[in-house]
């Protein structure tokens, strides 16, 4: 396991928290879970365009998009009707390990980026326990992450997450602004003939609902 870099703010960042060996056996697990949750391409609310990244997740919920019922979180995947697959145990210790928070995740939403995809400025608002951080997991090509604060206007700052590195969002960084501004095609052969065109896998660990 890597290790923690951070300030008072609340974000941190762990650079190669899982090695070369913990990554293969983490993406063999998502293959299967994906199997049964298959990846799925969600719409913007207003436009009904689609996202540039595909969408799935695993969990007790799921968070979903689309033009009829905008953002929100579901039991079951928006395609097949199917309840999403339980978390992978090595991701739930992720959570146990760095999220120092007393209730499990409920949601882990994954996205895969191909080589030209990106994800604009947002703030992770849907979720009713904003107590709770946020805790992402890169796999795959290298990205340009960009934080902010909480204002979009607010100054930002950008960082290159590696295959394995992990992000927490807590405290006062929760509700900041972040975004994906590239992919670095060829950086990481992990997610092998997955992908045969590369990319990257994205899973974020939130916990939604309050008291339960």
């Amino acid at each position: 396991m890597g290790h923690v870099s951070g300030n008072n703010t609340g974000f941190r960042l762990c650079p190669g928290w899982f090695d070369r060996q913990a990554q293969e056996s983490l993406v063999t697990l998502l293959r299967k879970s994906v199997a049964a949750a298959p990846f799925y391409t969600p719409t913007m609310p207003r436009t009904g365009k689609p996202f540039s990244v595909q969408m799935t997740n695993f969990g007790p919920l799921g968070w979903v998009s689309d033009q009829r019922g905008g953002y929100r979180y579901q039991a079951t995947h928006p395609e097949t009707g199917a309840p999403w697959p339980p978390i992978p145990s090595p991701v739930l210790e992720v959570w146990r390990r760095l999220a120092e928070y007393p209730s499990p995740p409920e949601a882990c939403l994954v996205n895969y980026y191909r080589p030209t995809a990106k994800m604009g400025l947002h703030q992770d608002a849907d979720e009713e326990d904003r107590a709770a951080p946020v805790v992402s997991i890169s796999l795959g090509d290298t990205a340009l992450f960009r934080l902010g604060g909480t204002e979009r206007r607010d100054p930002t700052r950008s960082f290159r997450l590696s295959s394995g590195d992990v992000v927490v969002l807590g405290g006062a960084a929760r509700m900041a602004f972040h975004g994906i501004d590239r992919i670095y095609p060829g950086t990481s052969t992990v997610l092998g003939d997955w992908f045969p065109e590369g990319g990257r896998l994205n899973l974020t660990l939130r916990r939604v609902t309050v008291g339960r």
